[in-house]
This record gives C-alpha cells, structure tokens and sequence, in this order.
C-alpha cells in the first residue's frame, strides 16, 4: 500500500502520474512530436502533486521506466527520479517499458508484442502472453517478413507501441494485429509499481543505470 510517483521518459511521451495502492491519481502527459522531457517533465511532476494535493515528502517511491528506449529521454527520466530520491530519502522503483506497454493490451488469449521503434529495421521487443507473463525476453532485433511467423502460425498476435509502422510494412498475416498510436504511459506504471513496492523490489539509487539495451550510437549531422 503505497503512494508513488511514476515517471516515463523512454519515447517521445513524457509521462507522470501519482498513483496510491496501484490506483492513478493524477495524470500528465504530452506526446509531442519531439522530445520535450527537459522542459516539461519538472513542471508535470509539480502539477502531479499539486493536483492530488500531495506533498513530494508523503510519496513512499519513486517509480521510473528503466529502458529500453530513447538514450536522452531515458537519461533526463532516470536522472530526475534518482534527484528526488536522493533529495527525500524515498526508495526507486525501475519498471519495465516493454512490460508497461504491454498492460495496454487486454486480452483473453493469443500474444502481445510490446516494440518501440529503433535504428533502420530495428525494433526493441519482448513477447508476453495473454495473462502478461513474459513469453520471450527483451532484445533489439531487426524484423523481416519471416518475424514472429510461428506465433502467427499458433494464435493471434497483438502489436503495440512505435514499432507498429515498420511492422506492418513487413508483416502480412490474418492474426497479426497492429494497435496503432500507443506509447509506453505512466498510467501503466502504477499497477506494477505497486507490487515492486510490495515486495522491496528497489534499486540502489547510487548505481542505477537505465536499460539501454545496445549502446548509444551518436549519428553526425549531414551539413
């Protein structure tokens, strides 16, 4: 039973949210085209609080999406939570963007394929089943037309995330299911938050890394 403050920062949508026993509170988000973190996260994060009427100091966590994800936006998320744990003595909390993303799916059966999008063909993927335990773990992988052919094959498969448009340029199956227009949300956090917080699942503040998953690779601008 925990009031935590949930942040995610790992694509183009800088997310807050308060939430209390897994339960939203508050929520502020704004999914610009581009990534506007370092400006907005700080003023969502007191509009959050001054919203459910709650002080910073009665938070039991701080709760933040560990990765994969965009470097930079990663960075300013991880960074900020890591300052207000520093700052008010509360515990971190790292949450699974992939994981996150996929509790947006609400199936009965088949599989859910979290992705965000990444360099050229690449995606960042996991595979959950229906009740969202993990089916295959998290990697960068480059998609073809053979991609998830025997999931395809056995059931429906459920496509969620920034991922999606490349996808469906090369998937064409009767149970491939694109949802389009999805990010990872701090709406999402909450649930998941909770039982981190539940079970002392938490990071040591001091060396928390985000997820990158493969190393940053910086691109030169073309004059």
């Amino acid at each position: 039973m925990a009031i935590v403050l949930n942040i995610e920062t790992a694509t183009t949508n800088c997310s807050v949210s308060l939430s209390q026993d897994g339960e939203i509170l508050v929520l502020k988000e704004d999914n610009s085209a581009g990534y506007s973190h370092a400006e907005t996260l700080h003023v969502f994060i007191d509009e959050v609080f001054n919203g459910a009427k709650i002080s910073p100091s009665d938070v039991d966590a701080v709760a933040v999406s560990k990765g994969p994800g965009s470097y930079t936006g990663l960075r300013i998320g991880v960074s900020s939570a890591k300052g207000l744990c520093f700052a008010l003595g509360k515990p971190l909390l790292a949450i699974s963007t992939l994981e996150s993303l996929a509790h947006q799916v609400k199936i009965e059966e088949g599989f859910i394929i979290p992705m965000l999008d990444a360099r050229r063909s690449e995606v960042y993927s996991a595979i959950f089943n229906a009740n969202l335990g993990l089916h295959r773990e998290i990697k960068a992988e480059i998609l073809t037309e053979e991609s998830y052919l025997d999931l395809l094959k056995e059931d429906k498969v459920y496509f969620i995330g920034s991922g999606v448009e490349k996808t469906k340029r090369l998937i064409e199956h009767p149970n491939a299911v694109f949802i389009d227009g999805k990010l990872p949300s701090a709406n999402e956090m909450a649930i998941l938050a909770e039982a981190k917080y539940k079970k002392s699942d938490i990071e040591d503040v001091a060396y928390f890394e985000p997820y990158y998953l493969k190393d940053f690779v910086a691109i030169k601008k073309k004059n």
